[in-house]
């Protein structure tokens, strides 16, 4: 090409490149009420948005607080078991405990864990691993400790005896 062509197309492309520029930022004359009308409505969003996420907020700090005091109650709860076990549970003992495990129950404390379920790693803690032909899958087949769980969010993972079948 000569360099008379080639000014040419430079030429064009920069005319091109201004008429798209003046095409793109047209004349935006907005009435003052509808201005403030938008202002108005992206305010009253954030403050929505805002009123949720501090109530989400408080929601999940409520929820912290109650598990972290459970989670502090769980070895009260096993001692109890153990006496429940052996039969030293009586008298005014047993009231205050039946009162513990029904104050437990109503905040949502969930105790779970039986012998002889599918050993899952998500909520067990295998403490001993024995292997037996009797087995299918890996079982849970003795509960050494309970487990327990707040709102699907487990505080304990249950400790169990874990049985492999055998190869």
């Amino acid at each position: 090409m000569t360099n008379e062509n080639e000014n040419e197309l430079l030429t064009d492309d920069v005319l091109t490149q201004e008429e798209v520029v003046v095409e793109a930022a047209p004349d935006q004359e907005t009435h003052p009420v509808a201005a403030l009308t938008a202002d108005l409505q992206r305010l009253q969003a954030e403050y929505a948005n805002y009123r949720k996420r501090v109530e989400r907020d408080r929601s999940v700090a409520h929820d912290i607080a109650i598990g972290s005091v459970l989670t502090e109650l769980l070895a009260t709860l096993d001692d109890i078991d153990r006496a429940s076990q052996h039969g030293e549970l009586t008298g005014g003992f047993k009231a205050v405990a039946d009162q513990l495990a029904s104050l437990t129950n109503r905040f949502g404390l969930e105790k779970y864990g039986t012998d002889g379920e599918a050993f899952d790693p998500q909520i067990h803690e295998a403490l001993m691993h024995d292997t037996s032909a009797d087995v299918a899958v890996p079982t849970a087949s003795k509960i050494l400790q309970p487990g327990y769980k707040y709102k699907e969010r487990i505080l304990r993972p249950a400790r169990v005896s874990v049985t492999d079948p055998a190869e």
